[in-house]
């Protein structure tokens, strides 16, 4: 993730509702296949780490242009977020999952014409249908996890459910790594002593690389569409939350009667506006960090891409220990307080990244995502805090400010193809601070 840990819901079913919904037993299937979505998700957004990397080599693409990737990825997510919550309303949990599994599907499947033309855009479209699909799920799989059983241990069961969400970002890099990365790199020289046909054939052996698993992927993804459509899930609650809500970890809302009065009602609450603003940022860093890990070590060291994939591998690793140091430290820590301390290391890192380059620099750049690791939920929670009854509507607008991830990873691309892919991680450093100035006046805003 690409954006990682989605927050746990603040509602949760009544015991009525646990009674409609019956036992836990009778929701072992759903809740296998519900807590493999958090798999295939973070499979999907960590492979994109790959894909840039790739795609840089394959196509002869600028840093600029590798950006494209994440850019369409995470408009695909906000493009999708509303209809994906329409969908979960008006026809239930069964409908967005399935729908979700198949346009998954269907933009793993696009990767192979995409590959037998070698067309970088048809790339794109896919990996456009693919976020489509993982908005729906993302929608669906929060509010499912509260509902599959007792709702005493709803929260238990989604922190379980996300404990998935960095098994699949690691799997995602681990086949990227050994199934899409040749290992094969040829610098300018070498490519220019080439005749024209052995150039064309490396090229095409390197696009053609990136279908095999993508295919794989489709095949495993549309096998658990089908299992999805023959298995029984809950009838969703969110048919019944008003209508300024938007659901689950990406979701969206129409506005029903009042809705434009109570949008309003959110410009009246500067932590939730801080908040927007500081996830806005806290995700593009997160997201441009990742997809420029691979490229920092081969163009500041050197490196091959496996080893900049074996970094990357690394920081999803930090990022997971992060998660579960941050969380145990919060017994002790406000909050705010665990942010201010994470956000800054990580702009010092960052800026270290930036500034001093070679080893050191990498390094920094790595350890980052050790003090990521809080900031996203920790943002959510601050942000969200003081809404009362506009939690909900407040919750959607935080969550809509991932597409940082688009706008911030095409400026770092933009940044490095001018002044060198070091000096581009100047743009998380100030991202970073910006969430740091978040931390430290949170607590002042109502």
């Amino acid at each position: 993730m690409a954006w990682q840990g989605s927050p746990p819901l603040e509602d949760r079913p009544t015991a009525q509702q646990a009674h409609e919904h019956g036992g836990a037993a009778r929701w072992i299937p759903a809740l296998v296949i519900t807590t493999s979505l958090f798999f295939l998700w973070g499979m999907a957004n960590n492979l994109n780490d790959i894909l840039i990397a790739q795609f840089k080599k394959a196509f002869t693409l600028s840093d600029f242009g590798t950006s494209f990737v994440q850019q369409v990825f995470y408009f695909g997510y906000f493009a999708f977020a509303i209809p994906a919550s329409v969908v979960l309303r008006r026809f239930g949990y069964k409908a967005a999952i399935v729908t979700g599994l198949l346009l998954y599907g269907a933009g793993a499947l696009l990767f192979y014409p995409a590959a037998a033309v070698s067309m970088y855009e048809l790339f794109l479209l896919a990996l456009f249908v693919i976020a489509a699909g993982l908005a729906f799920l993302e929608t669906s799989a929060n509010p499912l996890m509260t509902e599959l059983g007792d709702p005493r241990t709803a929260t238990r069961r989604l922190n379980w459910a996300q404990a998935a969400n960095p098994l699949g970002a690691i799997t995602g890099i681990l086949v990227g790594r050994n199934f899409i990365l040749s290992g094969i790199e040829h610098d300018e020289a070498t490519l220019a002593g080439m005749n024209a046909a052995a150039r064309e054939a490396f090229y095409r052996n390197e696009v053609q690389a990136i279908a095999t698993p993508y295919l794989a992927i489709a095949v495993v993804v549309l096998l658990f569409a089908i299992a999805a459509a023959f298995t029984a899930f809950p009838r969703n609650t969110a048919a019944r939350v008003d209508e300024g809500a938007i659901g689950g970890a990406i979701g969206g809302a129409g506005g029903g009667a009042g809705g434009k009065e109570r949008f309003a009602d959110l410009l009246r609450h500067p932590r939730l506006i801080g908040a927007v603003i500081a996830q806005f940022c806290y995700v593009g860093a997160q997201v441009g960090l990742w997809s420029y890990t691979i490229r920092y070590a081969q163009g500041g060291l050197g490196w091959t891409e496996r080893q900049g994939a074996d970094m990357l591998f690394v920081s999803l690793a930090l990022f997971a220990g992060g998660r579960f140091v941050g969380t145990t430290l919060m017994t002790w820590i406000a909050p705010a307080r665990l942010l201010t301390i994470f956000a800054a290391i990580s702009a010092v890192l960052a800026a270290t990244a930036a500034l001093v380059g070679g080893h050191v620099g990498l390094y920094a750049l790595v350890a980052t995502s050790f003090f990521m690791s809080i900031q996203f939920p920790t943002i959510f929670a601050l942000g969200v805090e003081t809404l009362g009854s506009l939690r909900r509507l407040g919750s959607s607008l935080i969550i809509m400010a991932i597409i940082g991830g688009a706008v911030l990873t095409g400026l770092i691309g933009f940044v490095s193809d001018r002044a060198g892919i070091a000096a581009a991680m100047l743009v998380p450093a100030a991202c970073f601070v910006v969430v740091l100035g978040y931390s430290l006046r949170a607590r002042a805003w109502k």
